[in-house]
């Protein structure tokens, strides 16, 4: 895990997401690729790209002190864990998508059928309201 550092930019040997510097109001001022709302400092900045490279570590998995660093890392930047992976894995699919020219099953399938509303099954998890049985 590396992550080269100048300062205008961040880069990592294990993922394509980045930070970069931009100047805002005669601060310097970092913003990561998958977070580009948020207004960082360069400790920040780091911490999003640590994340960034904890969680595209398939051997981190079952690893509680990586777990720990992620959960220290998602503070830094001010979000919930949960938060960021759900932001990168968006970003992986969609990256796997125009890589590959294809559509999810998901994406193909029809969002209206006869009278009522038709729900893909991942949308009927039990924490999702049912408008119609």
């Amino acid at each position: 895990m590396t992550i080269e550092t100048t300062d205008w930019a961040m880069i990592s040997d294990r993922t394509p997401e980045r930070a970069f510097r931009v100047d805002g109001a005669g601060a310097a001022v970092w913003r990561l690729s998958w977070l580009p709302e948020h207004r960082l400092t360069r400790a920040q900045a780091l911490a999003g790209m640590e994340l960034d490279e904890l969680l595209s570590d398939p051997t981190a998995v079952h690893d509680e002190t990586a777990h720990q660093r992620v959960a220290q890392c998602a503070a830094a930047l001010g979000v919930r864990y949960e938060e960021a992976v759900i932001l990168l894995s968006r970003r992986m699919i969609t990256r796997m998508r125009r890589h590959s020219g294809g559509r999810s099953p998901r994406e193909s399938e029809p969002v209206l059928s006869g009278p009522t509303f038709r729900y893909h099954p991942a949308d009927l998890a039990e924490d999702r309201p049912r408008l119609c049985g």
